[in-house]
C-alpha cells in the first residue's frame, strides 16, 4: 500500500513511500529544486533526478558514470545504451537530454519499483527509452551481438551486486553486446581491503583490453567504504579527458589506469560463475 502525499499545505512537495520488490522505496523531494527528487531503497539513496533539468548529476558516483559515457563518443552523437539497473532512470534521462535521439534500452528487474518511477518520474514521451522488467542478465542476453555503444552496470540488491553480475561469464555477454569500439561502465561498491574491488578489475581485464578506474582517493587508499566506476573497452580510453572531468567535480576523483591499475589489483584473480559472490555488505555508517 502506498503512502502518498504529493504536496503539502504549504505548497511544497511531500515524500512517496511504497513497497516495491526489493524493499520499501521512497521518494524524497529535492528543498532546493521544485522538480527534484531522491530515490531510496530501504533508507539507501539509490538515485538523484531533476525533471526539469535532466542533465544534472548529483550524486558523486553517478557524476562519475555520466563522464565515462561523455567520452564514449564525440559530444552529442547519439549512442545505443544498455543500463543495467533502472533506479530512478537517472542515466538515461542524462544521456536523452545531452544526446539527443539515442536509443536506450533499461534493464529493471524490480517491476514495482519501474511503476512506480514511471507513474511519479514520468520519462519524457519523446525520449527513444525502453524498460524491461526483466534480471539484468536474462535482459543482456536478449540483446543482439554488437549492439551497444555502452553498457552502464549499476545493479545493486540489499545494496549488494548480485553475484552472478560479477563474473567473466557476465562480462562475456556485455562484450558480446558491445559494438567494436563500445564502452563498458560499471558502478561498483567495495571498503578495506578492496578485495572485492581488485577481483573486478582482474575480472574485467580478462574480457577488456583498456580499463580505467575513476575513485575517490581515500576509497582507493583503503580507508573507507565508497564507491568506483570501472571503465572498459577494445579502445584506447581517453583518459586525459576522463581525468579532466573527474577533477572538476565537486568531490575530485582520481583515475588510475595502464600499469599503476594493474599494481593496484595486486595479483588478484578474475571471478567466475562458480566462485562468485555478491559485493561485500557496506558498513551502517555509510547511509547515516
Amino acid at each position: 500500500m502506498a503512502r502518498n502525499r504529493q504536496r503539502g499545505r504549504s505548497g511544497a512537495a511531500e515524500g512517496v513511500v511504497e513497497a516495491v520488490d526489493g524493499g520499501l522505496a521512497e521518494l524524497i523531494p529535492d528543498r532546493d529544486r521544485p522538480r527534484g527528487w531522491t530515490l531510496l531503497i530501504d533508507g539507501a539513496p539509490q538515485s538523484h533526478v531533476d525533471l526539469d533539468d535532466p542533465a544534472l548529476l548529483t550524486f558523486e558516483y553517478q557524476r562519475r558514470l555520466g563522464h565515462v559515457a561523455d567520452v564514449a563518443a564525440p559530444a552529442g552523437r547519439p549512442l545505443h545504451a544498455v543500463h543495467l539497473g533502472g533506479g530512478a532512470f537517472t542515466l538515461a534521462r542524462y544521456l536523452a537530454a545531452t544526446r539527443p535521439r539515442s536509443t536506450q534500452q533499461i534493464v529493471e528487474v524490480d517491476g514495482r519499483l519501474v511503476q512506480l518511477v514511471r507513474d511519479r518520474l514520468p520519462l519524457d514521451p519523446g525520449a527513444r527509452i525502453r524498460v524491461r522488467s526483466v534480471d539484468a542478465r536474462a535482459g543482456l542476453g536478449r540483446l543482439p551481438d554488437g549492439w551497444a555503444d555502452l553498457v552502464i552496470a549499476d545493479v545493486f540488491s540489499g545494496a549488494r551486486t548480485p553475484a552472478h553480475l560479477t563474473s567473466t561469464e557476465f562480462l562475456a555477454e556485455v562484450r558480446r553486446v558491445l559494438k567494436p569500439g563500445g564502452t563498458y561502465a560499471a558502478n561498483l561498491a567495495d571498503g578495506p581491503p578492496l578485495a572485492h574491488l581488485r577481483g573486478q578489475i582482474a575480472t574485467a581485464a580478462t574480457v577488456f583490453p583498456e580499463l580505467a578506474l575513476v575513485a575517490d582517493p581515500a576509497v582507493l587508499r583503503g580507508r573507507r567504504f565508497g564507491n568506483a566506476v570501472l571503465a572498459g573497452s577494445d579502445r584506447p580510453l581517453p583518459v586525459a579527458e576522463l581525468t579532466r572531468r573527474v577533477a572538476g567535480d565537486p568531490h575530485a576523483g582520481r583515475v588510475e589506469h595502464g600499469k599503476a591499475l594493474r599494481d593496484f589489483t595486486g595479483g588478484a584473480v578474475a571471478v567466475t560463475d562458480a566462485a562468485a559472490k555478491p559485493s561485500p555488505v557496506p558498513p551502517s555508517s555509510v547511509f547515516r
